[in-house]
């Protein structure tokens, strides 16, 4: 039996269309908030190389009789706190995203285009994607991970599971991969316009905080540019805003573990200001295209807990791009270089 996938319609016999596909990819999310579906998903996810680089076998033992054993229970509770009728956030955002670019495609011209959305971890997996593209007769396919600043542990990620499907296959499409756009001139209006419609409903905090997902130190000193990339879109944003030095400021959420991460963390940030006289700081995370348990329940909950435990008195989560036009033009924008 051969290694390498079939299809029934050959696309160099003339009968396919040169149509266009968009894998529209995110992290991923449970299939339910229970401690089963926790740890089938924790399961894949820690399992990723990408992910935690330590020793294989040495990681294996942790994951399999201390975090999968411990983390899937409270996770669950976690993730039932932001669950939805549609289910899970960032699944359903997600796809009312691709339904957004799709309908944008076509309305800018693109007829002979596709948009699927798939996840790095639970489900649709990415290789489902993928397969859908093909039933669709695709000779073309763009993939575009919804993380606008490439970390390896993300778009490197997304990239090795996108490879492993296609390794399989007989006839491999053309393929185009977008590894990032923390520069992008639309996803940076976007987020300026985000920040600005709130500022000027709800005022002028003291501090405005960019809060980026962590990742451990090591990794930035191995060489991942995605702390500078984190740092570039603040100061893009901060720039387009005409915002004071120092007003809006660079942290780091989500860290797990006892390894350094990338500095500085959110909650320390958080918790130290009120003891320094500010009391009233507004937050958001460029770094989730939707929102999702780091932001509804991370920033939204925990970090407003804590922030206003420590004395402070104003706190307000500015929701991620998530569905908003200018977001879904960003998206266009992004990979329309790569359409014909």
């Amino acid at each position: 039996m051969s290694r390498f996938s079939a299809i029934t319609d050959k696309p160099h016999d003339g009968r396919f269309n040169k149509k266009t596909g968009i894998l529209l990819t995110n992290l991923g999310s449970p299939d339910a908030p229970t401690t089963a579906a926790l740890r089938t998903y924790l399961r894949e996810f820690l399992s990723d190389p990408r992910i935690v680089e330590i020793p294989r076998f040495i990681w294996m033992i942790i994951l399999y009789c201390f975090v999968l054993t411990l983390r899937p229970k409270r996770s669950a509770a976690l993730y039932k706190s932001i669950w939805t009728e549609n289910g899970s956030p960032l699944t359903h955002i997600t796809r009312e995203q691709s339904k957004k670019l799709a309908a944008l495609l076509k309305d800018k011209g693109h007829h002979d285009t596709e948009v699927v959305m798939a996840m790095r971890y639970g489900n649709p997996s990415i290789e489902a994607g993928l397969e859908e593209l093909r039933e669709k007769g695709i000779t073309r396919v763009i993939v575009l991970p919804m993380y606008p600043q490439y970390s390896s542990t993300t778009i490197g990620s997304t990239f090795d599971a996108v490879s492993n499907v296609l390794r399989k296959w007989r006839w491999v499409p053309e393929l185009h991969f977008i590894n990032g756009y923390h520069d992008n001139p639309t996803y940076i209006d976007a987020l300026a316009a985000s920040i600005s419609e709130d500022l000027n409903a709800h005022g002028m905090p003291q501090k405005l905080v960019f809060s980026y997902h962590g990742t451990p130190k090591l990794f930035l000193d191995n060489g991942d540019p995605y702390y500078c990339f984190c740092m570039q879109t603040t100061r893009l944003v901060a720039e387009k805003l005409g915002f004071e030095k120092d007003f809006a400021v660079t942290t780091f959420q989500s860290r797990f573990g006892k390894a350094e991460w990338l500095k500085p963390y959110t909650d320390a940030t958080l918790e130290s200001y009120p003891a320094e006289g500010i009391k009233d700081v507004a937050i958001l995370s460029p770094a989730f295209s939707a929102d999702c348990l780091e932001t509804l329940e991370e920033l939204e909950g925990e970090n407003r807990e804590n922030f206003e435990h420590a004395g402070g008195e104003k706190y307000r989560y500015i929701p991620a791009l998530n569905t908003r036009d200018d977001h879904i033009n960003a998206m266009f924008e992004v990979i329309k270089p790569l359409l014909k």
